[in-house]
């Protein structure tokens, strides 16, 4: 069983989303094995979002991303983060395709309603930069 992170970043949360991204994962045979409100500040965004230094949208996505609480996850389940990224839908939602989480939620590309980790070894960092071994349930 393969294990990925998402994350209702902080507009999901003011659209009041949590609820809705959890039941399309879980309709989709993931499971929640870890769960937690959490509200990131301005260097713990930038941890988390290390890989993107230097990019243009660096600065502007961890100042969002340290707006206010986000919903973090660790979901569970055959080929999870292919299936969460489907689900979730292109990063940018005038690209999305019908039905899916930011098609249907997002406001910008920055402004996308959930994160997703993108590979293996991404997910890896990213659940363990969030939840530690007694923070996570098998069931």
């Amino acid at each position: 069983m393969e294990r990925t992170l998402s994350i209702v970043k902080p507009d999901g949360i003011q659209k009041h989303l949590i609820g809705e991204v959890i039941k399309r994962f879980q309709d989709h045979g993931l499971k929640v094995i870890g769960l937690k409100m959490i509200s990131m500040d301005k260097k713990e965004a930038e941890g988390f979002y290390a890989v993107h230094r230097g990019k243009p949208f660096y600065g502007s996505l961890t100042t969002f991303m340290s707006s206010g609480p986000s919903v973090v996850m660790v979901l569970e389940g055959e080929g999870a983060i292919s299936k969460t990224r489907e689900l979730m839908g292109a990063t940018d939602p005038k690209q999305a395709k019908e039905g899916t989480l930011r098609r249907q939620f997002a406001t910008n590309i920055e402004k996308n309603v959930v994160h997703g980790s993108d590979a293996p070894e991404t997910a890896a960092f990213e659940i363990q930069y969030f939840f530690n071994a007694l923070e996570i349930f098998e069931y």
